[in-house]
């Protein structure tokens, strides 16, 4: 019986054939795209091209099975084996394959979802959907083509008609191909004797206009919040119930180091906000450690040297010495001479806890890594930092040639160096180790 199933079977599929369904873009290959290339690959963004539209996708089709197939893009540079992190943007050997199928079989475009509404383009931010609120510099700022990097500092006043519960911030530009990076503080000014809108509105650190005077030193004093962008990171979000305020009025702080172009462009930097109506029962914080570092917990060395012609390794480690704590995101940085950042942490009973492990740092891709769960940092717990650096001919990034004695002094220019790790954290509550960091509106 089960022989004469078996011929049966064959037999009605030569009347009825059985070809699945080809792969198209709308039902199969768009949402990945979405989830896993759009922060990037869209407009203002540093990627070189949108990925957006089914055109934008079907001209480049052969382009991008190679470069799926060779996991070059999207571009991951944490080892997945030390920790997987939940906002890990390479691609599975399903949706490889599901890529590769569809260009393969000729880059169908398909109908489009009627019931879900979607359109062509995927949403404008890097959280999936539009921002609630969008604040930017008022004035346009020309970026001058000398070949000369520029620290730029923008004052964005606001008043509000209430708080607001933030679960999300993304900074926004109309061209982040100049922006090395950014650094934004949200200050409170409750005092209405405070005038928030005097000028001036921006403060050039670079050309002479300010060097040693802070004209925004009286804005400094009550800080709602803390955060950046450096290229390739995504949007910084919170799971429900947990984020920070965002005050009635004061002003947004904008620091944006641009880097070296030849030629003239006009820049226009702000953030992109994200609401809720959930009450924000757990605000996040932030600390920094190494160089560039801020915060409580600062360990801070004034400089140290990066000797030329030999790749040099370094180690720094700090100790937790109040409580415990709940680690939602780490944030490791360096420059073009980065080999690789390693951290962990020791605890009192000599167990170690895997942090974040990027074995072939690349200046280009880096990302503020988020835990699938939160990680337990408890009191006592000694995290290292244990970082390499590349100063010799053969590292194609090296800003020098031949190369030089590279140093660093905690004013961030690109051609010296950073070894720097933010934490994002929260107080820890019993049971944190087994939450879900998970973001409900991410592509």
């Amino acid at each position: 019986m089960k022989t004469f199933i078996i011929l049966l079977f064959g037999f009605v599929s030569l009347w009825f054939p059985f070809d699945l369904p080809a792969q198209t873009f709308f039902k199969d290959v768009r949402p990945i795209i979405q989830r896993k290339c759009v922060s990037c690959h869209r407009d203002g963004e540093a990627a070189p091209f949108p990925l957006v539209s089914y055109d934008d996708l079907a001209k480049r089709a052969t382009f991008i099975k190679e470069v799926v197939q060779s996991r070059y893009m999207p571009p991951w540079k944490a080892d997945n084996d030390y920790v997987h992190f939940d906002n890990d943007r390479s691609l599975t050997e399903k949706e490889i394959q599901t890529i590769v199928s569809w260009v393969d079989a000729g880059a169908k475009e398909g109908k489009r979802n009627v019931r879900e509404n979607q359109p062509d383009a995927a949403p404008f931010t890097g959280y999936g959907r539009a921002a609630d609120m969008t604040l930017v510099t008022a004035d346009t700022f020309l970026v001058k083509g000398n070949n000369r990097e520029r620290f730029v500092e923008f004052k964005i006043p606001f008043e509000l008609e209430r708080s607001f519960n933030v679960e999300a911030i993304e900074f926004y530009s109309n061209n982040k191909k100049l922006v090395h990076h950014v650094n934004y503080a949200v200050q409170i000014i409750e005092d209405p004797a405070i005038d928030i809108h005097a000028a001036p509105a921006i403060a050039n650190h670079t050309d002479g206009e300010i060097r040693y005077n802070d004209p925004y030193k009286k804005f400094k004093r009550n800080m709602a919040y803390y955060g950046g962008w450096i290229p390739g990171a995504s949007a910084e979000a919170y799971p429900p119930k947990i984020g920070w305020k965002m005050p009635k009025r004061g002003v947004i702080l904008l620091t944006v180091h641009f880097s070296a172009t030849p030629i003239d462009e006009l820049s226009v930097n702000g953030v992109h906000l994200f609401f809720t109506d959930v009450p924000v029962e757990r605000e996040v914080k932030v600390v920094s450690f190494g160089s560039g570092g801020i915060g409580e917990l600062d360990i801070q060395p004034s400089f140290f040297m990066i000797p030329a012609d030999k790749v040099s390794h370094y180690s720094l480690k700090f100790k937790n010495p109040g409580e415990d704590l709940s680690m939602l995101y780490i944030w490791p940085h360096m420059h073009y001479i980065g080999k690789s950042f390693k951290v962990y942490a020791t605890l009192e009973n000599n167990d170690t806890i895997p942090l974040v492990n990027i074995p072939d740092w690349d200046y280009r891709w880096q990302e503020m890594y988020r835990y699938k769960k939160f990680m337990k940092i408890p009191k006592g717990a000694v995290i290292h930092m244990e970082c390499a650096y590349d100063n010799t001919a053969a590292n194609p990034f090296n800003p020098f040639s031949p190369p030089q004695n590279i140093f660093s002094y905690s004013n961030m220019k690109s051609d010296q160096e950073m070894m720097t790790l933010l934490m994002i954290y929260l107080p820890y509550q019993p049971g944190d180790e087994n939450q879900h960091t998970a973001i409900n509106n991410e592509p």
